[in-house]
C-alpha cells in the first residue's frame, strides 16, 4: 500500500492525508485495507491501524504479510506475527499473506515451517483468511500453490505483463487450483497511469474522459476469478478516480480488452525501464537512487521534454545519480521484474551526460 507522505524523499506518512483518504473509501465503500510490515520502512501497519481504528472491526477487511526474509527461527515468526496486531490495532487479521514467496524467499518458509505457524494462528482466530504473494516463475507458483490448503493468492497482473511476465498463466495457475486472485500492481507502479502519448491518444479516442488508470484497473478487475484489486494511492485524485471505475463497475468487452494490448504493445516500443517502484532494490550500496532514476529516465522516455528531465534531476541530490552504479549487483537478485538494474542504469547514466554536455 503506497500512502501519501510528508516528503518524498523519507517515509513518514502524513496521517492528515491518509485519515482523509481512508474516511472517504470507507465511505465510498471500499473495505479492504492492504498492509505490510516493510512498508514505508515499518512505518505502514502503525498508520493504517491508526487510520482504522474509529471503524467497527467487523466492517472492513485488513490484510497484512509475514515477512519471511526477516526471519531466523519459529520464534521470529511468532515475535513478528504477534507485533504486527499491536502495530495494526486489531485482534485478528481477514486476511494474512506468505510475502513474496519466490526461490529464496520459498526456502525459508519450508525450512523454518513458517506455514505450519500461521495455520496455527488461523485455528486460534487470529486469521481468518491464509495465504501468499509471489512473483515467481510459472514452475515455482505451480509448486506453491498446490504445496498447502491456500485460501488465496496474491500475483502482480496487468494487461502489459498479460504477456510480457506471464501474469496470464499464472492467474491460470491459480485459477485451476481453485484460489481466488488479488491483484497488486494492476496499473504497474504508475507506469500504466503515463504511459507513452501514442498510447494515451489511443484511450481517449475510445472513451475521452476515462483516465489511462481507470482502463488497467478494470483490466484487472473484468477477470471472473479475481477477488479485488490493489491500488496503492498517494493522493485523493488516485482515491476518487478509483472509486468512480469501480462504483458503478463496467466489465471490459472484448474489444476494450484487444485494445489494451495493442496499447501494451505501443508502451513496449517506448523503452521505458518495466520499473514498479517498490524499492526492493534498495538501499544501494554505492547510494544510487535506484527507483527514483528509472522514474526520471521513464518519464523522459515518455514525454521527449529534456528541460523537465534536467530540471528534475538537478532537484535530487548528486550522490543517488546513476552514474555512482559500481556494478556490484547487489540490487539485482531483489528485484521482481527480473531487470537488469546495472545495465539500465549505464542507459540512465549516459543520458543524463548527453543531455548535460548539450
Amino acid at each position: 500500500m503506497r500512502l501519501p507522505r510528508i516528503t518524498a524523499d523519507e517515509p513518514q506518512i502524513d496521517m492528515d492525508k491518509l485519515q482523509e483518504m481512508v474516511d472517504y473509501a470507507y465511505a465510498n465503500g471500499v473495505n479492504y485495507f492492504d498492509t505490510a510490515y516493510p512498508y514505508h520502512k515499518g512505518l505502514s501497519e502503525l498508520a493504517v491501524g491508526q487510520a482504522l481504528e474509529k471503524y467497527p472491526r467487523e466492517s472492513f477487511f485488513l490484510a497484512d504479510k509475514m515477512p519471511g526474509w526477516e526471519v531466523k527461527t519459529l520464534e521470529d515468526a511468532d515475535r513478528i506475527f504477534e507485533e504486527q496486531l499491536k502495530k495494526c490495532r486489531v485482534e485478528y487479521f481477514d486476511f494474512y499473506l506468505c510475502h513474496a514467496l519466490g526461490e529464496e524467499n520459498y526456502k525459508i518458509y519450508r525450512e523454518i515451517d513458517i506455514y505450519g505457524l500461521l495455520r496455527r494462528k488461523k485455528a486460534e482466530g487470529k486469521i481468518r483468511h491464509l495465504g501468499f504473494s509471489s512473483h515467481a516463475d510459472v514452475a515455482l507458483l505451480e509448486e506453491i500453490a498446490g504445496a498447502h490448503e491456500w485460501d488465496f493468492a496474491q500475483i502482480q497482473l496487468n494487461y502489459l505483463d498479460w504477456t510480457m511476465q506471464n501474469a496470464k498463466k499464472q492467474y491460470e495457475i491459480l485459477t485451476s487450483h481453485g484460489l481466488p486472485c488479488i491483484i497488486m500492481e494492476p496499473v504497474r507502479g504508475g507506469a500504466l497511469a503515463t504511459l507513452c502519448k501514442s498510447g494515451v491518444d489511443v484511450l481517449r479516442a475510445q472513451e475521452p474522459d476515462s483516465t489511462p488508470a481507470s482502463w488497467a484497473i478494470r483490466f484487472a478487475a473484468s477477470l471472473p476469478n479475481v477477488m479485488t484489486v490493489l491500488s496503492g494511492m498517494t493522493t485523493m485524485e488516485h482515491m476518487r478516480d478509483n472509486v468512480s471505475t469501480m462504483s458503478p463497475f463496467r466489465a471490459l468487452s472484448e474489444q476494450e480488452t484487444g485494445m489494451l494490448f495493442e496499447v501494451a504493445e505501443l508502451y513496449k516500443k517506448s523503452r521505458t525501464v518495466p520499473c514498479t517502484g517498490c524499492r526492493y532494490c534498495m538501499d544501494c550500496p554505492s547510494g544510487v537512487d535506484i527507483p527514483e532514476m528509472f522514474a526520471l529516465y521513464n518519464r523522459y522516455m515518455l514525454t521527449e521534454d529534456e528541460d523537465a528531465l534536467l530540471a528534475a534531476y538537478k532537484a535530487v541530490q548528486d550522490s543517488k545519480y546513476a552514474k555512482h552504479c559500481v556494478e556490484c549487483r547487489a540490487c539485482t537478485a531483489n528485484c521482481p521484474q527480473g531487470i537488469d538494474i546495472p545495465e539500465r542504469l549505464k542507459e540512465v547514466a549516459q543520458l543524463m551526460e548527453k543531455l548535460t554536455k548539450e
